[in-house]
């Protein structure tokens, strides 16, 4: 059947380092839309779409949110596979039903999170997982018939709800782009803050995270089979 076709939802205003960790990442054909310049699919042809992070809220008023939240909704009513990254993971809880708040503070650096080891998303995968975050806001209701996965101090950082998957950690960084998304923080964080987390960006630590990219892998594992699925009943 070919390589996997999957629509990359980017919902970055800093679009360049966001795709290249996709791209690098996810093995498939993928089709990238920059949502906040108002690029969107045209259809639901796809074989599964991700949703990626971004610095806006999904509770803000604007249109490309809006936009973004009809086309979501519409695609896993459809039945496609759905991966969302912290903003990501925010936006489809919204549209599922879930609530995002903010937090009133940044969890930003390398952290532990605690996953169940029931979720397919997570196989291979530590049940203690360190992984990078960046965040300020967060789903502290996740949709109503969904699953939690990975949680850890600040919160749910992984559901699934029917063939829709979300975490709220970074798997896809580099540690280039978590150095410069920590470098941006500066009006948001003091001095101290920032260098401490700078400080944790070293080759050990991203190793660890490493471990946790599995998850790219996983995801796509089950677009086929959700693919196999649909060409079987079709």
């Amino acid at each position: 059947m070919g390589q996997l076709s999957l629509a990359l939802l980017n919902a970055a205003h800093e679009a360049v380092d966001t795709r290249r960790n996709f791209y690098r990442e996810l093995d498939a054909d993928l089709e990238e839309f920059h949502c906040p310049s108002g690029e969107f699919p045209d259809d639901f042809r796809y074989d599964g779409f991700v949703v990626t992070g971004s610095s806006a809220s999904v509770y803000w008023d604007r249109e490309w949110i809006g936009r973004l939240k009809t086309w979501v909704g519409d695609a896993v009513q459809a039945g496609v596979p759905a991966l969302g990254v912290c903003y990501g993971h925010q936006l489809l809880a919204d549209v599922l039903g879930g609530r995002v708040e903010g937090m009133g503070e940044y969890e930003i650096g390398y952290r532990t999170v605690e996953q169940d080891g029931e979720n397919r998303l997570l196989d291979g995968i530590d049940e203690t997982m360190t992984v990078f975050t960046t965040h300020s806001d967060h789903v502290i209701e996740a949709p109503p018939g969904a699953t939690v996965f990975a949680k850890n101090e600040y919160g749910i950082h992984g559901f699934r709800k029917d063939r829709v998957f979300a975490v709220q950690f970074h798997p896809e960084y580099d540690m280039r782009t978590a150095k410069a998304v920590t470098k941006r923080k500066s009006e948001q964080l003091s001095t101290q803050r920032i260098e401490a987390v700078l400080e944790g960006i070293h080759a050990e630590n991203y190793e660890a995270a490493c471990e946790a990219k599995q998850l790219f892998d996983n995801f796509l594992a089950y677009t086929e089979a959700v693919r196999a699925e649909r060409v079987g009943v079709n």
